[in-house]
């Protein structure tokens, strides 16, 4: 019994710095924020009050919703390209896939700003495509920039490499013996895939969702991004930098949270439920 309580101490004695560090740098700082967000301005006072205004002040609640549907539209155009390059990348075996399997992960390691300010010269109304169809008569103006659709594409340079890479790996563990003796029992290929690769995949392409819904929530495209209504992060930014209302601010970073705890609890059940995916 000694040696099974001097192993459970010193194993609990070395947890113990890594439990602390994650205390001070992760739940302080959520405890911290939670309680200054129900607190007036000026008297500290407890109050709901800078929650109710970001849901009844008109340009807020526009940028919460504004945010959403940037974030959805990101996630499900994101998904789908991502899985069907995995599934190309998976099953097409040539040339062409050996090399974009080798490059599509590129764009990851470009600089945001760097990446941003390629785009922005290639979509702006006076930008290449623009100066390319003028030399054929064409005025072509994709009214990409200050706007949601300008925002979406360039999040689709980030979150399509990511979550192609998540999916890609779920399906290269599909062995090939399940796929060809569902070809060997008569199954076609629409029916394969729907009965045997989609299932056995989906719970990669949920995994890669929360991720990218995450990543998107926070997300500041200043450069991309017009001035009302804005993403959730340059609002915070505003909050805090520009009008010093640390309580808004602190309110927000909530609600923000709460909002990503619903893509994390999504994944954290996936994860649970790994075996049933399995079956």
């Amino acid at each position: 019994m000694k040696n099974k309580t001097k192993g459970l101490l010193a194993a609990y004695g070395m947890v113990l710095p890594a439990f602390l560090v994650v205390m001070l740098t992760v739940a302080y700082p959520i405890v911290s924020a939670v309680i200054q967000s129900f607190q007036d301005e000026d008297t500290g006072a407890f109050t709901t009050a800078n929650y109710t205004y970001f849901f009844t002040e008109t340009a807020q609640r526009n940028n919460l919703l504004y945010t959403l549907f940037v974030v959805i539209v990101t996630v499900v155009i994101a998904i789908v390209l991502a899985y069907l390059l995995a599934l190309y990348l998976r099953f097409v075996k040539s040339r062409i896939s050996r090399a974009i399997g080798m490059l599509y992960l590129l764009p990851r390691f470009v600089p945001t700003m760097c990446a941003v300010y390629a785009m922005i010269t290639i979509i702006r109304d006076s930008g290449l495509i623009n100066r390319i169809g003028l030399l054929f008569g064409l005025d072509i103006k994709l009214g990409l920039m200050y706007h949601a659709s300008g925002i979406i594409v360039m999040n689709m340079w980030f979150n399509i490499p990511f979550a192609t890479m998540m999916i890609a790996a779920g399906l290269g563990a599909i062995p090939d013996s399940i796929i060809e003796a569902s070809r060997d029992s008569g199954a076609g290929r629409w029916k394969t895939f729907t009965s045997m690769i989609l299932p056995l995949s989906m719970k990669d392409v949920v995994v890669a969702s929360t991720f990218v819904f995450m990543s998107n929530v926070g997300s500041t495209p200043y450069l991309m991004g017009g001035n009302s209504p804005k993403m959730l992060g340059i609002a915070l930014y505003d909050q805090f930098n520009k009008y010093l209302s640390y309580n808004r601010s602190a309110a927000l970073s909530v609600i923000m949270f709460l909002i990503c705890s619903v893509s994390a609890a999504v994944y954290i059940y996936t994860n649970l439920k790994e075996k049933d995916w399995e079956k």
